[in-house]
């Protein structure tokens, strides 16, 4: 007695012949196409190729491929035939190779394909040519026996034709074309012009020609394909209309295959354009899985996967309604919903309504949990017996896709209907494709979630939580992260308070865009920041940056800019080192990109010299510094880019920053991070009084620095100094006993606060003593300093350090 599984594995056998037997029958010319598809719709197949031998027989070249791009599976487009690669081996042997996770991972190029439960079957193609079939499934048991057979029958289907390629200056067949794509020169055949309703005569050669005589809506996905940047190596088959001098527009597809250039020789695109409108609207599932499964490879996210899952579906089965959503622990987390109106869906729904999406327990729908267990496709016609919750999305008929991946459940896809839905063989076997394709999709865009929130992380916690207050100016800062892939981590900025009202600007970016970046970025900040703080000026600082990251085991580079700003004086150094100069709006609403001579980036030359360019500042002058991120792109370089920086700079309003690098950024291309710094120079209200002494080390140098102190501080105006006086004794007296060389005093009076610091040539910091006997000579002075002083401490400075403290004084 044969069990139901094995009747049912039995029927999917006997429909891939008889969907094979009627593409047998027709003279389509994408036949070869359509027939390599069935393996996506019967084998589980994610990617199936054709390999043929090429013309100097010894490489086997992809002539053909359906399902996903190869090269998410680290499949090449080429094998050679004396290679070991499954490919070879089947061709040469003339028996199928079927290779599961544990062989693969045995293999020499194992290392170009991701690790989990990937399978891979290579079958040899009789034929004069002797092809081979190459199949990859994502299935848990890899390809099972029903599998076998289908790909067996397909690869008794599929054409073997020579991999022929049309090179420059071939003559064409009628319905093929030929794009260089460096200068966009297009040779075509006659068919293809009558298609476009050109003559041989009319036509310049120009794609540009041909792309204008498009619908302008299908022109982005159109310039996807023809735009080098864009294609990947293998097939890419796209349809679109063509403008018609009456009527509606022509449906036509194009099929094209990036030749990569050399030896003087520009890439090309090749390929043909064929008359599709009378077969649109018979478009076949095997199709409709194809588009899905393109669609689900350039789907990053989990939101671009539902995006995809419910375009690709919801119009072909006219569903009225289609849900998506995650799997975590016990609720389905909605993820898409079609329509997104809260009206259109039950009201179990609209009460878990979590601002855009419904956030719905598995619990409140047996059913459905019980399909989840069983991890099969359910289908409920009309006037079945349903929960409210689920009766209410198909009340004509229901149709729960699990989504697998990997042995596990990652969620689920709801499709309900209102009117009574009759379900179709052909339509159960795209929703068995699609829901095994989703599966896949989801857990990859999950783990890539998880991974770029992760790196994310990383950026925003090495960058700065806030800019620090500044004396006399304003600072605001902006990061935003690329949005294409894990393109996070090099961009940087930094606001660092100096000594003497001063403050630094930073803003870097080091090379590359991934966790490594983003943790070299971090170390190259704290280096600046540390040698800036030492009280280091501008060209040194970032020579010392540029030595540290050279000594550092890294091969990347990074650029930065470091603007050292003067808030008393109104007066700023600039050092670039291989990064963008400073750009200024002036208080009069000139625009002022600062010529500053730039050195090499940092990391790239032990022997580089740092020059510093001086800057004016008047109160109101805004300072604007940023990456590249923001100002290059593919259609502008760099200093069209700050050109237009500077212009979008001269509209804005300094008195609120915030509001100015929200615009600056409001329509940045998201290619690159990108980071901007703007501080706005305000000027100080009040200037400090400042004089500095250096104490010679003579017998009376304590009285000399006691009298100098005397004579400024009554030349300031202020009468009460004897605690002043206390202070100098005791940090001048510590400094000449206990250190060596040099010895500075530095007097700073500001708003009543008195500043006194002593610096030396010694590192070693004070230490305050725990406890003094009465018979000890010293050690008391550092506690005399603290009992008179609001606040004291020391800072390294130059190889030294800087012992301070501040006194509150009256007049």
């Amino acid at each position: 007695m044969v069990s139901e599984g094995a009747a049912v594995r039995s029927t999917r056998t006997l429909r891939a012949e008889s969907a094979l037997r009627t593409l047998a029958a027709t003279s389509a010319p994408d036949r070869s196409r359509r027939v390599l598809e069935q393996a996506l719709v019967f084998a589980n197949a994610a990617f199936a190729g054709v390999y043929v031998p090429g013309a100097t027989g010894e490489v086997l070249s992809l002539s053909e491929s359906a399902g996903v791009p190869r090269t998410l599976y680290g499949v090449r487009d080429s094998y050679r035939l004396a290679g070991r690669s499954p490919a070879a081996d089947a061709r040469r042997t003339g028996r199928a190779v079927w290779l599961g996770p544990e062989e693969l991972a045995k293999r020499a190029d194992s290392r170009r394909m991701p690790a989990g439960n990937m399978s891979l079957a290579a079958l040899p193609l009789r034929g004069p040519e002797g092809g081979v079939l190459l199949a990859v499934t994502e299935s848990p048991v890899g390809f099972d026996s029903e599998d076998r057979a289908c790909l067996e029958l397909i690869a008794e289907a599929v054409a073997c034709p020579a991999a022929a390629e049309v090179t420059h200056g071939e003559e064409l067949p009628p319905d093929a074309f030929s794009l260089a794509t460096d200068s966009g020169r297009v040779e075509v055949g006659d068919a293809l012009l009558e298609l476009f309703g050109l003559s041989r005569s009319g036509f310049d050669g120009r794609v540009e020609t041909l792309l204008a005589l498009t619908v302008p809506e299908d022109l982005p996905s159109l310039m996807s394909v023809v735009e080098a940047d864009h294609m990947f190596s293998g097939e890419r088959e796209l349809e679109f209309r063509v403008l018609q001098p009456t009527g509606p527009p022509r449906w036509v597809r194009l099929r094209g295959r990036l030749l990569p250039g050399g030896e003087g020789r520009p890439a090309r695109l090749v390929g043909t354009v064929a008359d599709v409108s009378t077969l649109r609207p018979g478009v076949t599932d095997a199709a409709r899985v194809q588009r899905l499964a393109a669609a689900l490879a350039t789907a990053g996210t989990v939101h671009d996967v539902s995006q995809a899952v419910v375009a690709a579906l919801r119009e072909p089965l006219r569903a009225d309604r289609i849900a998506l959503a995650e799997l975590e622990n016990d609720r389905l987390v909605v993820t898409a919903l079609a329509p997104p109106e809260p009206e259109a869906w039950p009201e179990l729904w609209r009460l878990q309504w979590r601002t855009e999406w419904p956030d719905a327990p598995v619990r409140a729908m047996p059913t459905l949990a019980a399909a989840l267990r069983e991890g099969r496709a359910r289908i409920w016609p009309a006037g079945t017996d349903l929960e409210p919750a689920l009766a209410g999305v198909g009340p004509g008929g229901l149709a729960a896709l699990p989504l697998t991946a990997e042995g596990r459940m990652a969620g689920v896809c709801l499709i309900g209907w209102d009117a009574p839905h009759d379900f179709t063989p052909d339509e159960r076997a795209l929703l068995t494709a699609a829901a095994g394709l989703a599966g896949q999709a989801l857990v990859r865009a999950r783990a890539f979630d998880a991974e770029h929130e992760l790196v994310g992380m990383l950026q925003r916690t090495l960058l700065p939580r806030r800019l620090p207050g500044l004396p006399g100016a304003t600072a605001v800062a902006r990061y935003l992260p690329a949005t294409a892939g894990l393109e996070v981590g090099g961009d940087w900025y930094d606001v660092i308070p100096l000594a003497d009202n001063h403050a630094a600007l930073v803003i870097g970016d080091v090379q590359g865009h991934n966790a490594g970046a983003a943790t070299l970025m971090g170390q190259m900040r704290t280096a600046l920041r540390a040698y800036a703080t030492e009280g280091h000026p501008p060209d040194v600082v970032v020579s010392h940056a540029n030595r540290l990251l050279l000594e550092m085991e890294t091969d990347r580079f990074a650029t930065c800019t470091y603007v050292d700003v003067d808030m008393e004086q109104g007066t700023a150094w600039c050092v670039r080192a291989g990064h963008l100069p400073p750009v200024l709006r002036h208080p009069d609403g000139r625009i002022e990109i600062v010529e500053a001579e730039g050195g090499p980036p940092l990391g790239v030359l032990d022997q580089a010299d740092f020059s510093m360019t001086p800057m004016r500042l008047r109160p109101g002058t805004v300072i604007a510094l940023t990456t590249d991120g923001l100002v290059e792109s593919a259609g502008k370089d760099i200093d069209e880019g700050l050109e237009q920086f500077g212009h979008d700079l001269v509209g804005a309003d300094p008195a609120h920053l915030g509001l100015v690098a929200d615009a600056l950024l409001g329509d940045a291309r998201r290619n690159d991070d990108i980071a901007l710094l703007l501080m706005r120079y305000d000027g100080m209200a009040v200037r400090p009084l400042r004089e500095s002494w250096t104490v010679w080390r003579v017998p009376e140098a304590v009285r000399h620095a006691r009298r100098f102190t005397r004579r400024t501080l009554r030349s300031w105006g202020v009468s009460d100094i004897d605690v002043p006086l206390l202070v100098v004794s005791e940090l001048v007296t510590n400094a000449l006993v206990h250190t060596g060389g040099q010895v500075r005093l530095d007097l700073t009076l500001v708003n009543g606060r008195l500043r006194i610091a002593v610096a030396d040539n010694s590192p070693r910091t004070p230490v305050k003593p725990t406890g003094i006997g009465w018979e000890a000579t010293g050690g008391r002075g550092i506690l005399l300093v603290e009992a008179v002083s609001e606040a004291w401490g020391a800072v390294p400075v130059g190889g030294g350090k800087q012992v301070w403290c501040e006194v509150l004084i009256g007049s």
